[in-house]
């Protein structure tokens, strides 16, 4: 995840990882729109699970890791 968010210019704050989801702080440059950094996550990420862990693939099948929505909740610097 680090890398991929590196590579787009997103800074991860503070990330935690729970049993059936992810909780991420991130500041997302102003050029990058949440939807499209979001697409971009969920499929490289998958991608890069499945190719790590290739017995996954037989589990879910047609490299669909990521649930097909998210939740989004903006807050500025002074929150």
């Amino acid at each position: 995840m680090r890398t991929l968010c590196r590579y787009k210019g997103v800074e991860i704050i503070e990330g935690h990882l729970m049993s059936d989801h992810v909780h991420m702080l991130v500041m997302i440059p102003p050029k990058l729109s949440v939807s499209s950094f979001m697409g971009y996550l969920k499929g490289k990420s998958a991608l890069m699970i499945f190719d790590r862990h290739a017995n996954l693939k037989y589990k879910y099948g047609n490299r669909h890791f990521w649930v097909e929505g998210y939740y989004v909740s903006t807050v500025g610097l002074n929150d």
